[in-house]
């Protein structure tokens, strides 16, 4: 309950995205650790705890596990880091760069609390909305070869997409009314 309130105080001018994080979060080509999960990646890498707490609510009211809660939790958090780091590298494109040790523990990719392929498909969802292409690149090649489809991967970005902006329309300041 606590999403749908908070879904319905994003203002009028932004009715599209509260719209979209209704329609995005519906069942789909995603399973519901995968849906959920990648919406409270997305909550949590746009910076708002208030949609990311209310997103796993409504998860676990759908039966999502707590382990993919957290590591959706932990692919937000580790792609802050990672993102920054190989986004800096792409964009200076200097061997010398490239050649460097990054000496930057990754461990939870190794070893995420829940499935794989659904850690992975979360750090997909932060390193787009991070905008880190190599990151990008890499996350998608591994959901490709671990067997999700287009379809799968692209409705985590439409989650994504819409999870951002329902979380910057919840902080637009109201408009004065004249």
């Amino acid at each position: 309950m606590m999403l749908e309130t908070l879904r319905q105080s994003i203002p009028e001018p932004a009715k599209d995205a509260r719209l979209n994080l209704e329609a995005v979060l519906r069942p789909g080509p995603l399973d519901a650790a995968q849906r959920w999960g990648s919406a409270v990646a997305a909550a949590l890498t746009a910076r708002s705890p208030q949609l990311a707490e209310a997103l796993a609510e409504a998860a676990t009211g759908e039966g999502v596990s707590v382990a993919a809660l957290e590591d959706a939790h932990a692919a937000a958090a580790l792609m802050a880091m990672t993102n920054v780091y190989y986004r800096f590298r792409h964009l200076v494109d200097r061997p010398e760069y490239e050649a460097e040790r990054p000496g930057l523990r990754m461990n939870r990719m190794l070893r995420p609390s829940g499935k794989k392929v659904d850690y992975e498909l979360f750090c997909l969802v932060a390193s787009a909305l991070n905008a880190c292409e190599s990151c990008v690149r890499a996350h998608e090649r591994v959901l490709r070869e671990a067997g999700l489809t287009p379809a799968q991967i692209n409705d985590a970005i439409r989650i994504a997409s819409s999870v951002a902006s329902a979380a910057v329309s919840l902080e637009l300041p109201p408009l004065p009314v004249s």
